[in-house]
């Protein structure tokens, strides 16, 4: 509820689940106090059907009516101590978030002695292990998969993490780190920086020459000394920089759109993408496997 950014909506939840509860209460003591008779004084309703079928006037059995009542006590008590009044958080303290957290966490307790034996081996031997191979997938199909696929391979602003094409480097201890503390790349928008549209079409006709690309040469030649300003992170020959996470350029591999016309979008508009720090959902060993899994896809061969 507390992410509703008016009152109305708390309070309105909280009469209708109060006014449903006392409803039933009013309606159930009505049903008490009310009888019809008949004008025959038979007990009945007065209505037939099929000729002698009679509707009975008949209380309502004690059993079912004490059940009524129990239901009623129980919603009271249940709205008190759990979360569905509005804001109301209920005197208990639950929550899904904390309820959710002790399962992981009773989860986790007991997988660590199947973490456990593969403390002692180094990534590159977990990435040939069945068993640790097999736990990784898992945790990347439910976790990364929607993002790199799930052959990973990737797709329009998402790496493919099958081939050896790593923006901030693909030993075990960058993908480590990667999956840690997640990852955050920026290119500006750097037209004005280049110059004119036309210079920004120069320059994106010399970045297609660095991957051995389809361009036009003259475009391409006049483009060359205003790729001085994109030279600044993806180095004079393209070739990226990993430790800022500047693509290498020279590789024909394109993570948004390859050819002139996604170059320029790219320089005119900029990027920004984002990969989330997964430190606080696994675990240290559950890390390890997953960086074990992620190194032995583009590695093992």
């Amino acid at each position: 509820m507390s992410d509703f950014t008016s009152s109305f909506w708390p309070i309105f939840i909280t009469v209708i689940a109060l006014g449903g509860i006392f409803g039933c209460a009013l309606v159930l003591w009505l049903t008490s106090k009310i009888k019809v008779v008949s004008a025959s004084g038979d007990n009945t309703s007065g209505h037939v059907w099929d000729e002698d079928i009679r509707e009975m006037n008949n209380t309502l059995p004690r059993w079912w009516v004490g059940m009524f009542v129990i239901t009623i006590v129980f919603s009271l008590f249940y709205l008190a101590a759990y979360p569905g009044l509005g804001n109301f958080a209920g005197k208990l303290g639950w929550t899904q978030n904390n309820q959710y957290d002790k399962e992981v966490a009773s989860a986790n307790q007991a997988l660590e002695p199947l973490y456990a034996k593969f403390a002692a081996l180094s990534i590159e031997d977990l990435a040939k292990n069945t068993e640790a191979q097999a736990i990784g997938e898992r945790l990347f199909m439910n976790n990364c998969a929607q993002c790199h696929g799930s052959d990973a391979r990737g797709s329009r602003g998402f790496p493919n993490l099958t081939d050896n094409d790593w923006i901030h480097g693909g030993s075990p201890e960058k993908i480590h780190e990667t999956l840690v503390n997640g990852r955050i790349g920026m290119m500006p928008p750097l037209a004005a920086a280049v110059g004119t549209a036309e210079d920004v079409k120069n320059v994106a006709n010399y970045v297609l020459t660095l991957s051995g690309s389809i361009a036009d040469s003259g475009r391409a030649g006049l483009g060359k000394e205003k790729f001085a300003v994109c030279a600044a992170c993806h180095g004079a020959e393209g070739k990226g920089n990993q430790d800022i996470g500047a693509p290498n350029l020279s590789d024909n591999i394109w993570l948004h759109g390859a050819g002139e016309a996604a170059i320029i979008k790219r320089v005119n508009e900029g990027k920004v993408n984002q990969m989330p720090a997964w430190k606080d959902k696994f675990t240290p060993e559950q890390i390890r496997v997953l960086t074990a899994y992620v190194w032995g896809i583009s590695n093992n061969k």
